[in-house]
């Protein structure tokens, strides 16, 4: 293996990995931040040394073991290490008879799941609550979260640092919290969850459209959420919704893996199990009662879609309506924004157009790659080609994401 591969394949099991290696530690030295310092130091000992030796079996289990010894290492360098040392020796004591696949795939599911609860401490302002958990668990850069959240990059590493300085200092427990607590931080940590699967959906930058590791991490740990929270319908909600969009990936890209609007996808290229496990969640959600929030009603649109058996059969009409719903509950520019596309086809490209150029004056979508390209369609769809062309052209230039680019550009040139 040349060094070329040998580094595409680090990242990968990085990308793959990466939570559950800070995660496994943070449950030694109970300090979010210092874990993710010793997974980093893992992953440059990788670095260094497979090159030479090669990738190993279990790339996961040598970065896990790797990490737990810088953790021994660092507390041996602490004034108090004696006490602290005791302590995770006994905790290694537990599990060091046991192969260390088995305690990746036994112990860190839970230990993930305490990590996002402990990155979701009340502590932290919202913000830096999901910017980092994002950062730990979801494997984005700054600049990937930065996009998701329509903020400057500056603002998002500083959001991170001070947060893995505040939970230090205030000494969070790594922990699931317990009642009422648990509901306190329960929005944020969906939140997390709705970002990263985002990400993974239609990814903010690179090559790539989809990143499937991101979405199916996401997809795994609602799955684990919503059994920890089995009365809670907004996380079925985001599990149904999640389980519906990602039915999808197999038609969202052609073969060269530039992207396929939503209604030119072949439906036949969806996976009905995904679809069958959202609405089955959706139907929970619903069979809890209340209110409908905003994932439940996010789901309910992904299910309208689901339920059409072509483009020509969506209901836009009750899809427009669910919208108006949501926009009510959740008053958001990018809400707005996709609201304009399902008004477009329910009541008339015009109507639509009304909407998205509302939004112009809004600080936070100006960079946001989204809005020309809506707005372009809506002009399309009017003859208002020359116009529609330069929106899809600006779409183009604002993004980041090379599948995307060329996917927006093409459908300006085609329109000569």
């Amino acid at each position: 293996m040349t060094d070329v591969e040998t580094r595409r394949a680090i990242d990968a099991v990085w990308r793959l990995e990466a939570a559950r290696i800070i995660a496994g530690v943070a449950g030694l030295v109970r300090d979010v931040g210092l874990a993710e310092e010793l997974a980093q130091d893992a992953l440059v000992a990788a670095l260094e040394q497979w090159p030479e030796s090669g990738v190993p079996d279990n790339p996961g289990a040598w970065l896990m073991a790797v990490a737990r010894r810088r953790a021994v290492d660092r507390i041996r360098r602490e004034r108090n290490y004696a006490g602290k040392l005791a302590e995770i020796g006994h905790r290694m004591e537990e599990v060091e008879d046991a192969a260390f696949d088995a305690v990746l795939e036994d112990r860190i599911e839970d230990d993930v799941l305490r990590l996002i609860f402990t990155a979701c401490h009340p502590v932290l302002p919202t913000p830096a609550r999901v910017a980092l958990t994002l950062r730990m668990l979801g494997g984005l850069t700054t600049e990937e979260i930065a996009r998701a959240f329509l903020v400057p990059e500056p603002t998002v590493a500083q959001r991170i640092v001070r947060a893995k300085k505040t939970l230090a200092e205030a000494e969070v427990p790594f922990e699931v919290p317990e009642g009422p607590e648990r509901a306190e931080r329960l929005s944020s940590v969906l939140e997390v969850l709705y970002l990263i699967f985002n990400e993974g959906y239609a990814a903010t930058s690179g090559d790539a459209w989809v990143r499937t590791d991101l979405a199916l991490e996401a997809l795994r740990l609602g799955r684990l959420l919503a059994g920890l929270a089995p009365g809670e319908p907004e996380v079925h909600g985001l599990v149904a919704l999640m389980e519906i969009q990602a039915s999808r990936s197999r038609a969202r890209t052609a073969p060269d893996g530039t992207p396929v609007p939503l209604l030119e996808q072949n439906r036949g290229r969806w996976d009905r199990l995904l679809i069958d496990r959202g609405l089955a969640a959706l139907l929970r959600a619903r069979d809890l009662g209340g209110t409908p929030g905003p994932y439940v009603l996010q789901a309910a649109i992904a299910a309208c879609h689901a339920r059409a058996a072509s483009a020509e059969e969506t209901d836009w009409g009750l899809i427009s309506k669910l919208y108006d719903l949501l926009a009510r509950r959740l008053p958001t520019p990018v809400v707005e924004l996709n609201r304009a596309v399902a008004v477009g086809y329910a009541r008339g490209p015009e109507a639509g157009l009304e909407i998205v150029d509302a939004l112009a004056s809004e600080k936070s979508m100006a960079d946001y790659h989204l809005l020309p390209s809506v707005r372009g369609d809506l002009l399309a769809r009017l003859g208002r080609t020359a116009e529609a062309r330069a929106e899809l052209e600006r779409a183009a230039s604002l993004t980041r994401n090379a599948a995307e680019r060329a996917a927006l550009e093409k459908k300006a040139a085609d329109l000569g």
